[in-house]
């Protein structure tokens, strides 16, 4: 029964079989040179710790011309990999790879009349270059929101050495929603503890943990 129930949720069946054809394949899985499932090509082979002194650099969109050019003056936090649908991915890539830093050490550097906002009814402002789609930094105008003041960038984006590393992954089921076979997703998750990066079906507790003190302190549960 419990079986049933799944297969209900994630949309199989006990007869796979299309109407007069044969059993519809499951999404092929990309796997890196290791045969290990693919996450990100920032993260597949490994990746060095970042450099607590780090002081920033430039992220540059995939433009060959004319690219637009962001600075971030400090250090990110919360890096980690993300599996919701809204995050830009690179091609052929399961998760995306995003961190957060302060707003104010975010500016566009050049060609900032190539950006425009990729929806501007979500609660992240994601700022993409019009010519190539690369998000470059995403912003929270609303003032009530837990994570106003901090904007989401990709460090994958800069040459510079020493941001800070991935530490969990968000929103793992997700990758679902946008194709993912749910066959895969024991081996994926394994993946990503075997990288260092604990795999959740949210935020990491931390920062649950502080997007629930904010709103407690909104209500009145907590002193603000």
């Amino acid at each position: 029964m419990f079986k049933k129930i799944i297969d209900a949720l994630t949309g199989k069946s006990h007869d796979d079989t299309p109407p007069g054809g044969s059993p519809s394949a499951p999404k092929s899985p990309g796997l890196t040179s290791g045969g290990k499932p693919s996450i990100h090509p920032s993260v597949d082979e490994g990746f060095k710790p970042g450099n607590d002194s780090f002081g920033g650099g430039i992220l540059t969109c995939h433009c060959s011309s004319d690219p637009v050019k962001v600075k971030v003056a400090a250090q990110t936090a919360h890096n980690h990999a993300c599996g919701c649908s809204k995050c830009w991915k690179p091609e052929g890539a399961r998760f995306a790879v995003i961190a957060v830093v302060s707003r104010d050490a975010v500016g566009v550097e050049a060609n900032e009349n190539k950006l425009e906002i990729v929806d501007k009814s979500a609660a992240i402002q994601r700022h993409a270059c019009k010519a190539c789609g690369v998000h470059m930094f995403g912003r929270i105008e609303d003032t009530n929101h837990p994570f106003h003041g901090l904007d989401f960038v990709h460090t994958e984006l800069s040459d510079e050495a020493g941001w800070s590393e991935p530490q969990f992954a968000a929103f793992v089921s997700s990758i679902i929603e946008t194709g993912e076979n749910p066959d895969n997703m024991s081996a994926i998750r394994d993946r990503l503890r075997e990288l260092g990066m604990p795999p959740h079906d949210v935020l990491a507790p931390g920062l649950m943990d502080a997007i629930s003190t904010h709103k407690a302190k909104q209500s009145g549960a907590l002193p603000s």
